[in-house]
């Protein structure tokens, strides 16, 4: 229990033996003890406003020695409560955080950042004199708290789309029990090269953060990295093509046949088909003309019978390599400037997780230009 919750249980013990002065001294007294930052944790601990806390601790510094004489307020005396002298202040507030649904559709604060200070100030607009701090505490009385978006909306829900999931999870165990491959693919956000700022922190001497450019200006970039990966299901292993041209389907299909001749044939040497479970969209996306073609040809070379399946539209986070691989990868690089392909490189390579994830990350040099045409003629 931290000491919110210990002062807490000793208040509520003796507050029906205290009368008002002796709360206010007993508030004054814990404080002192606690020491610095003592104010905010009785006056959280015990309900009573900070400047009562203060007056306590005056109280009890002024008196030193000084006889005790108990001076009990009557019965309903002292200064109202705020909400109890404009009852109709708190209506006030609800209708400029929530102006829809508390029927005030037009309210002043309607397309400004609703911060306590800017509440205080359309209420002071409505003849209401309140300080930031009164609105901070009232909207807590009001059951609201400080929320971020949340991402929930999904799209409508198409009535095949759960069946799409349970055909996809189905097609994996029969590939997985006969011994054949089942990965998913999917390509990574792509990123600037140079030393440019990376979302997250990382430990470092104190007040010595790495230096990194003011503006993402892509003319400073050193390039721009585009990482496409193959992720293992069965095996738990990844492996990543790191791009520095276009996120094409050649591009795509040109990681899958790395990943083959380097990795999948040597772990399935009696491999005869292989199982790819991919995003709807993309350069991987199910009506890429150049994406079936560029397969095509990579089953020719390889003997093997491919099979896709794409995920619903809408559910691309639900890809296995976007949670068991990409999210990792994350992870590993918050907070490190990819100031070079290689830096880009090593930090995929030594990605980790407690569960035995391995990734082997290549440079792919190679020219994957856009606007490549398939023909009806070469599609048939």
């Amino acid at each position: 229990m931290g000491d919110v919750g210990l002062v807490r249980q000793k208040f509520e013990a003796l507050r029906p033996l205290m009368e008002e002065r002796m709360r206010r001294l007993g508030a004054g007294s814990e404080a002192i003890a606690l020491g610095r930052g003592g104010i905010a944790v009785v006056a959280e601990a015990t309900g009573m406003a900070r400047n009562t806390v203060v007056a306590g601790i005056r109280e009890q510094r002024q008196r030193s020695g000084a006889s005790f004489e108990p001076s009990v307020r009557r019965c309903g005396g002292g200064r109202q409560r705020l909400t109890e002298q404009v009852p109709a202040l708190l209506a006030a507030l609800e209708s400029l955080v929530e102006p829809v649904t508390r029927g005030a559709p037009q309210s002043p604060l309607r397309w400004t950042s609703k911060s306590v200070r800017k509440l205080a100030d359309g209420l002071g607009e409505q003849g209401y004199r309140v300080s930031a701090r009164t609105v901070n505490r009232l909207l807590g009385a009001l059951d609201y708290s400080l929320q971020a978006n949340r991402k929930t909306r999904e799209g409508s829900s198409h009535p095949d789309r759960d069946a799409q999931f349970a055909h996809i999870n189905e097609r994996s165990k029969q590939f997985q029990r006969r011994g054949q491959p089942v990965v998913s693919v999917d390509a990574k956000k792509k990123e600037l090269v140079g030393a440019f700022k990376n979302g997250g922190r990382e430990w470092r001497p104190k007040g010595e953060p790495e230096p990194v450019n003011v503006y993402d200006f892509r003319t400073q970039a050193l390039g721009r990295a585009v990482p496409y990966g193959i992720y293992d299901v069965t095996a738990n292993r990844g492996w990543v093509s790191v791009g520095m041209d276009h996120d094409t389907a050649e591009f795509a299909v040109g990681t899958l046949r790395r990943w083959w001749y380097q990795r999948g044939q040597g772990g399935y040497p009696a491999a005869r088909e292989l199982l790819i479970g991919a995003d709807g969209g993309g350069s991987n996306g199910a009506r890429t003309r150049l994406w079936k073609t560029e397969l095509h040809r990579f089953a020719d070379d390889t003997g093997l019978t491919v099979s896709v399946c794409h995920l619903p539209p809408g559910t691309s986070k639900w890809n296995k390599i976007e949670h068991r691989m990409f999210a990792s990868i994350s992870q590993n690089w918050r907070g490190r400037p990819l100031v070079s392909f290689e830096v880009i490189v090593n930090l995929i390579a030594d990605t980790t997780t407690a569960t035995g994830l391995e990734i082997q990350a290549e440079l792919d040099t190679n020219a994957y230009p856009k606007g490549r045409k398939i023909s009806n003629e070469e599609r048939a």
